[in-house]
């Protein structure tokens, strides 16, 4: 039996920069950096103090009251974005048992941990919610979300770290692939800006420290950066079969063609310094996609801004593409979204479909003095129009774990 081709056909996002996908593509490309001072608690004895938030985020919006006082933030990102999506895709009636959930998240529902755990330290153990498991837990989101629309197919959440929502919508694309499925709601969801992440994060020295100016932070590529900046969001996509999507009529956005994964099997947070398994995720890709190295139009790298990160990411691009490198256009929306984390995969994977449908690239914002190792075309601080008709989105995560999309135009549709 021949593999079924795979075509998105609903979206959803929440993020620093916009809810929804029209109000995200006008952040993404707006040239401006989400990134600002710490709300969501005090920050003032942490070495970073920034960070890229939801504004006026409202759970209430997409969930009743009991459901919102049930739910790790995580799960309500993952809500708000899967409700759009399941929406965008505008899917009437379908085949319960042919429609599944694969859902990615680095971390899950700390913030819940972090409360309980207050909880039993002041109180007591019986005082402890009998809802703190089912809140924190890191597949929850995914289990929630098949419990609101009723599908009974392939339910599974990804823990790859930064990979995560990466892997899982490559994932869910298998599924349909191997018939599995029929339609797959898959993407990713993070929120852990919280103290002890932060702690974590800032003994590791893995942050910017630019605190007095945080628009400025989140500057992948550029000789300045000094660490990621942590964001929170989700992203959804819709994937379906190509044969299921044109018998009820679907829109669709475009077509996912390639999946590459692979590991470092070098250090537990550092990327292998010349790019070996980022650059072996991007081969496989194109070996999956059935495309040579020049058909690719634009990269939307992972870019994270730390100094060992974006180096090996464009030592790898190189190894990859060759001479092509330098004709292609490569850039970072975490320079704008800051880094959303297990969410980030699929976030961008999103900004990549809407950069074929709008045919511009989001621009790399904060890069005014490119690094001299990081010497690619990175769009740097302005949109750019362009003819896109193939696109790789790459997501690297702790662990050297690697996942790389390739997302196609398709031929015929708006």
């Amino acid at each position: 039996m021949e593999p079924e081709r795979v075509v998105v056909t609903g979206m959803g996002v929440v993020t620093p920069v916009g809810t929804g996908l029209d109000a995200f593509w006008q952040g993404v490309t707006s040239g401006k950096s989400a990134v600002g001072r710490v709300t969501l608690f005090d920050a003032s004895a942490f070495s970073t103090r920034i960070a890229a938030e939801i504004p006026d985020f409202d759970p209430s919006e997409y969930m009743d009251r009991k459901d919102v006082r049930r739910t790790d933030r995580f799960v309500q990102l993952a809500i708000a974005a899967g409700q759009q999506a399941w929406n965008d895709a505008d899917i009437a009636e379908a085949d319960a048992e042919r429609c599944g959930v694969l859902v990615g998240t680095g971390i899950g529902g700390m913030g819940t941990l972090i409360q309980q755990h207050d909880v039993l330290l002041a109180r007591g153990p019986e005082r402890v919610s009998p809802f703190f498991i089912p809140m924190m837990i890191g597949n929850i989101a995914g289990a929630q979300l098949a419990m609101r629309y009723g599908l009974l197919g392939p339910n599974a959440t990804v823990v790859t770290a930064c990979a995560s929502s990466g892997n899982a919508v490559g994932d869910a694309m298998r599924t349909i692939q191997w018939h599995e499925a029929d339609v797959m709601l898959t993407g990713g969801t993070e929120a852990v800006i919280l103290p002890i992440s932060f702690a974590g994060f800032c003994a590791m020295k893995a942050m910017s420290t630019r605190n007095d100016d945080p628009e400025r932070a989140s500057r992948p590529f550029d000789c300045g950066r000094d660490g990621f900046v942590m964001g929170e969001g989700a992203g959804f996509l819709v994937l379906e079969s190509l044969s299921y999507a044109r018998r009820r009529g679907a829109r669709i956005y475009a077509e996912l063609t390639g999946y590459g994964r692979s590991a470092d099997a070098y250090h537990m947070v550092e990327p292998h310094p010349e790019g070996v398994g980022a650059a072996l995720a991007m081969r496989r890709a194109l070996h999956d996609a059935a495309l040579q190295p020049d058909d690719i139009d634009y990269i939307n790298a992972h870019g994270t801004a730390t100094p060992k990160g974006d180096l090996a990411e464009t030592l790898a691009i190189k190894e990859v593409f060759g001479a092509h490198a330098y004709d292609l256009a490569v850039s970072s929306t975490k320079s704008s979204t800051g880094h959303l984390l297990g969410a980030a995969g699929a976030v961008e994977l999103i900004a990549s479909i809407l950069s074929i449908g709008h045919q511009v690239i989001p621009p790399t914002v904060n890069l005014e003095r490119p690094s001299p190792d990081c010497d690619l075309d990175y769009v740097p601080n302005w949109p750019r129009s362009a003819p896109i008709r193939r696109v790789m989105s790459n997501a690297f995560g702790f662990g050297g774990q690697n996942a790389t999309l390739i997302v196609e135009e398709f031929p015929g549709d708006v």
